[in-house]
């Protein structure tokens, strides 16, 4: 399951797209680790990445619709997916400028105006990059409260005054989706201002980094028609849908930079001695390695499977919008967890800085905290919990979708209101055709879960109560999670001794959260009862566990290091 670079193994349906991999695989390669860390010490512009997209046409290509495109032209996730995970392979900061592209993309590409379609179009297949001007500095994620303005004038034209704070690509983009309101009726508008213009003011890179994160003012900006991508309701409901296509693609950032890291701290490892015994050989290692490869391997299932769900949308399947927060939410904080295993194993060799984890432990906390916080996402998630336990549907079978064809959905969701409406399909067949001993322990507690839900559920308090639904929250992720594993899991013929050991840290980070929920302090009796018979301990199996380290982990020791 984990990418090797160096033998790539997926082979797309796409040749045009293989061949955009392995150009890309390249250009890196040819760099070297050493060139990536020093542009990265000292926040070198990548304008050498940039130069190379634009030669080979590699956001045109995959970020293009058919419909103002080339042969091949398309917004095809599968693609989008793999691409992302190749980026954060190599680096968090050429994910990041392919990442607010795509975010900046979202309302154009949503839009009716053919024109600015148009000149998207022409700037992708020139090489440029795009932005999204939605946060700002004192409002952050609330996005109700949004103080760019868009004041008629007397002429028919508007002018733009306001400020953008957090906004990636902001320096350099001639297309900035910026996201305000209508000063004289408050209605949501989205325009785009060009970076080159005399009232376009570029204050300043926000962050210490390479990626320039840029806060920008518009000053008396003139605004025509023609710059006017949506007004009104269709304003909301374009910048919220672009959230829900683009935060998915955090989850893959983070499972490229923990393979990476992970060939890199085995690699280490195998080859030190401490007290005479290779530190491969202590039992806490290969727990680590074992607890770290386990959620790797399931992080990448579930963001694999979280795609077919996308690209099977439509108005009546809105599925997606559960499991795309349950990428950005959770497999983001899993990528944090793996790297802290990993951490522990390789301890001070991870700061040094020749090495790739050094710049990866620092680049993995920024995902789980953009395009909305882990707390911002749960409470999205828990939205659907009473469709998803309650209120199950049929729908035929999601077949793996990499097909290759545009994904025509994804800009034309619609409305965002009526999330509870939505309808999931039941997760118990899915748990029910899965026997392994920590699956039925899994199981377990997800009975007690639902019981709690029903007997026990959470009073007019506790639901206004955030931190006592934040657990509540963490517990429902990870049944949705764990049926994402299992799904995939049959599709890509994972063996029982992974998706045993994968459900394994489950079942210990259930309990975990069972405990949290358990210590709140609005907890009531009936709940804590509940809670304390969720927290159980997996089944110890020590030759499952020997053949997942002997067979899978152990054998990745120099399968892969990036010349210097």
């Amino acid at each position: 399951m984990l990418l090797n670079p160096i033998i790539y193994s997926p082979k797309h349906q796409d040749e045009s797209f293989q061949e955009i991999i392995q150009k890309t695989i390249q250009f890196f390669e040819t760099k070297g680790l050493q060139k990536v860390k020093d542009d990265d010490t000292n926040q070198v512009w990548y304008a050498d990445f940039l130069d190379f997209i634009k030669k080979e046409k590699i956001f045109a290509t995959l970020l293009t619709p058919p419909a103002h495109g080339k042969d091949n032209y398309r917004w095809d996730t599968w693609r989008i997916a793999h691409f992302n995970e190749i980026l954060g392979f190599y680096g968090l900061a050429y994910w990041y400028t392919w990442q607010v592209s795509i975010l900046g993309l979202g309302p154009i590409w949503m839009s009716e105006n053919e024109a600015l379609k148009q000149r998207a179009a022409r700037l992708l297949e020139e090489g440029e990059v795009f932005a999204f001007g939605l946060s700002e500095k004192d409002h952050g994620a609330d996005i109700y409260s949004t103080e760019m303005s868009l004041s008629p004038q007397e002429t028919g034209q508007y002018l733009a005054n306001g400020s953008k704070y957090y906004i990636g690509n902001g320096n350099i983009a001639k297309m900035v989706s910026t996201f305000g309101k209508m000063s004289d009726s408050g209605d949501y508008v989205v325009f785009v201002a060009n970076y080159q213009h005399e009232k376009y003011n570029c204050v300043k890179n926000v962050v210490n980094s390479q990626s320039y994160v840029a806060e920008y003012t518009l000053d008396e900006y003139p605004i025509s028609e023609e710059d006017i991508l949506h007004k009104g309701e269709d304003a909301w409901n374009a910048v919220l849908n672009t959230v829900n296509i683009g935060k998915y693609n955090l989850g893959w950032a983070s499972i490229g930079m923990c393979t990476h890291a992970f060939y890199e701290a085995l690699s280490h490892a195998s080859q030190r001695k401490l007290y005479d015994v290779h530190v491969t050989d202590f039992s806490h290692v290969q727990q680590m390695f074992v607890d770290g490869y386990s959620r790797l391997v399931a992080m990448k299932l579930v963001a694999l499977r979280a795609a077919d769900y996308m690209r099977v949308a439509s108005s009546e399947d809105k599925r997606y919008l559960l499991y795309n927060p349950v990428v950005k939410m959770k497999v983001t904080t899993q990528g944090e967890a793996v790297i802290d295993l990993l951490w522990d194993v390789i301890a001070a060799k991870g700061f040094e800085k020749d090495t790739f984890f050094e710049m990866a432990s620092r680049d993995i906390r920024a995902l789980p905290k953009l395009e909305g916080t882990v707390h911002v996402n749960i409470a999205l998630i828990l939205k659907f919990m009473a469709s998803y336990f309650f209120r199950s549907t049929d729908y035929p079978d999601v077949e793996q979708q990499s097909q290759a064809q545009n994904d025509d959905f994804l800009f034309n969701q619609g409305p965002t209101r009526g999330l509870g409406k939505i309808r999931f399909h039941d997760y118990s067949k899915v748990y029910k055709t899965v026997q392994l001993p920590n699956v039925k322990i899994f199981k377990q507690q997800i009975r007690l879960l639902k019981t709690l839900l029903m007997l026990a559920k959470p009073d007019k308090s506790q639901r206004k109560d955030i931190d006592f639904l934040m657990a509540l929250g963490e517990l429902f992720t990870l049944v949705v999670y764990g049926q994402l594993v299992l799904e995939n899991a049959k599709i890509y013929a994972v063996d029982d001794d992974t998706i045993d050991q994968i459900f394994d840290f489950m079942v210990r980070d259930f309990s975990s959260h069972a405990l949290q929920l358990y210590s709140k302090s609005s907890a009531t009796m009936s709940q804590m009862r509940l809670c304390s018979m969720m927290i159980k301990k997996p089944t110890v199996d020590r030759t499952r566990f020997d053949r997942v380290w002997s067979d899978q982990i152990f054998p990745l020791k120099d399968r892969y290091v990036m010349k210097p």
